[in-house]
């Protein structure tokens, strides 16, 4: 029996006030590296400083990274359609992996660039001290919207927002490069920006792979943690009703956390009690692990884990097994039969709920000796149990 649960969909209120959260920390963005891009530009033309302008043409870029959140925020939080069932969360994976490409780029940039400065230092440019002025401001701008957005990606369990908020980082490292070759070249010591340029090219290449990578590992389904899979298994066995676990599966998307589980179940409770077991298994996954949004329970009467790869014939269906067991009678039974199949291992355990006329004129002895016939020719039956009255 599959059950799946799912608390909220995608288009719930929490989902709806966790994109207005990317979507502003998106939009304050945008604002602020707009700001940056003239100021950088028109500060830089009038102090003849080139490594400013050519810092704003990094800010300028921030601007479309912050675009592509502002998307995912509201992409990723449209509800489920025929088209993507489990909603729309893996936008955000796919701009957290575009954003960690575009920082192991600009890492790589840096220390390229800082390469060819170490080797070209003789053509440093006079420069006016309005550039200094202009690089520790963007320095500091830039640090700030890290930390506001690095706190919302926390707050809002958004990996796209972590993955923006290190960009800004790596801005802010630029904007660190910057003034420390302006002032470098102030102070008279112009190697001290392409030496710091390679010490930040390689921490912004850093980042970008780990962001990177752990968009890849979502992307392709990569399970939590052993520590909070044992979790998860230690609630579903704890659960009422439970007597075995297996195939329990789990991952990422976005901010939700899917998990699949096989439940092992008493053979002969009734459906309605499975299912009233799956039930409360997914509410207390839900209320043990609030990161669990979806739960997927398969009601099991045996552990059917163990039973893969046996080799083991198709046991007969249920109409098949039903006209098997009326040449017991000589006629047919009761309209609808009442018979209980129990499908357990490679075998069939069957109960016949006798009418009042189902027995008529067959004695107890010659039933016995039908059914021990039967189930000496037909061994995947293991037993035949008949409940009703019976003739003497």
């Amino acid at each position: 029996m599959d059950h799946p649960t799912s608390g909220k969909s995608r288009g719930s209120p929490p989902d709806e006030a966790r994109s207005r959260g990317i979507q502003r920390v998106a939009l304050v963005a945008i604002a602020t590296n707009t700001a940056l891009t003239i100021g950088q530009i028109a500060v830089g033309l009038f102090a003849n400083a080139f490594s400013l302008v050519a810092d704003s043409a990094h800010t300028l870029s921030d601007l479309f990274t912050d675009l592509l959140v502002l998307m995912a925020g509201r992409r990723g939080a449209e509800p489920a359609d025929r088209d993507h069932p489990y909603g729309h969360g893996r936008i955000e994976t796919a701009v957290s992996l575009l954003l960690g490409l575009v920082l192991a780029g600009v890492g790589m940039g840096f220390l390229w660039s800082s390469g060819l400065r170490l080797q070209h230092m003789d053509a440093a440019l006079p420069l006016h001290p309005a550039a200094l002025g202009m690089a520790l401001a963007t320095l500091v701008a830039k640090e700030l919207l890290f930390r506001y957005t690095l706190t919302a990606s926390r707050r809002l369990k958004a990996p796209v927002l972590e993955a923006n908020a290190w960009h800004a980082r790596s801005d802010a490292a630029s904007s660190l490069v910057v003034a420390a070759g302006i002032g470098g070249g102030l102070a008279g010591y112009p190697f001290l920006e392409p030496l710091a340029a390679a010490v930040v090219g390689f921490l912004i290449l850093h980042m970008g792979v780990r962001l990177g990578w752990k968009a890849v590992r979502e992307l392709i389904d990569t399970g939590l943690s052993e520590q909070d899979v044992a979790r998860i298994r230690d609630t579903i066995r704890a659960t009422p009703g439970v007597i075995g676990l297996h195939d329990l599966r789990t991952r990422r998307m976005a901010d939700r956390v899917l998990c699949d589980a096989h439940i092992q179940v008493d053979p002969r409770i009734t459906v309605s009690e499975g299912h009233q077991i799956s039930d409360t298994v997914y509410f207390r996954v839900r209320a043990a692990h609030p990161e669990v949004r979806e739960v997927l329970v398969h009601v099991d009467a045996e552990n059917d884990a163990a039973m893969q790869g046996t080799g083991l014939a198709p046991l007969p269906e249920r109409t098949e097994i039903v006209h098997t067991l009326e040449t017991l009678f000589d006629r047919p039974l009761a309209t609808p039969p009442r018979v209980l199949i129990h499908y357990l291992g490679d075998r069939i355990e069957a109960e016949v709920i006798l009418g009042a006329t189902d027995l008529d004129g067959i004695p107890r002895d010659e039933l016995r000796l039908r059914i021990d016939t039967l189930l000496a020719e037909r061994p995947h039956y293991r037993t035949i149990t008949i409940l009703g009255r019976i003739a003497p």
